[in-house]
């Protein structure tokens, strides 16, 4: 049924069109990989100031103010870019063991992302200038796991290009 659906798109206008014209798929390659940076850059930022290993002297209240707005912003274009990359080559993708385990881990970081800063806001919310001291330790544990997992995003994504 999957590769029904990838000959399916894969022999779409759109698809076909992406194929052919030359620069499409370069461009929208660079523009993904320069989002990538961008969602790695912030989320180590961040991770690390919640694992206390970097930017000590700003709250993670700043650091999330800081850097969260550059995360969404860089996964919308993440998944614009990704979208008409596997439009473009669905074979590539979607028949990618490599490309699933990214996707699981995406969907993992996103909700431990946005778990975090439920917490961040709530604590926020109660008049506290940061975190209350009952989830430091939440915020290591998410921290670490969130490092961990956008890693591993990265390096699905990369072996997606030399496998399947």
């Amino acid at each position: 049924m999957l590769d029904d659906f990838i000959n399916w798109l894969g022999a779409t206008p759109v698809s076909l069109l992406i194929q052919k014209v030359f620069w499409i798929i370069p461009t929208v390659q660079t523009v993904h990989i320069l989002a990538i940076s961008v969602v790695l850059s912030s989320m180590a930022m961040f991770d690390l100031r919640l694992l206390g290993l970097a930017g000590m002297r700003n709250s993670i209240r700043s650091f999330s103010r800081r850097f969260m707005p550059w995360l969404w912003g860089a996964l919308i274009v993440l998944a614009v870019s990704g979208s008409i990359l596997i439009v473009a080559e669905p074979k590539r993708a979607l028949g990618n063991v490599f490309f699933l385990l990214k996707m699981c881990m995406l969907a993992t970081a996103i909700i431990v992302t946005l778990g975090f800063q439920t917490v961040l806001k709530r604590d926020l919310a109660s008049g506290s200038a940061d975190l209350a001291p009952s989830h430091f330790t939440v915020a290591k544990i998410a921290g670490l796991l969130s490092l961990t997992l956008w890693v591993g995003i990265a390096v699905a994504g990369r072996l997606i290009a030399y496998t399947g």
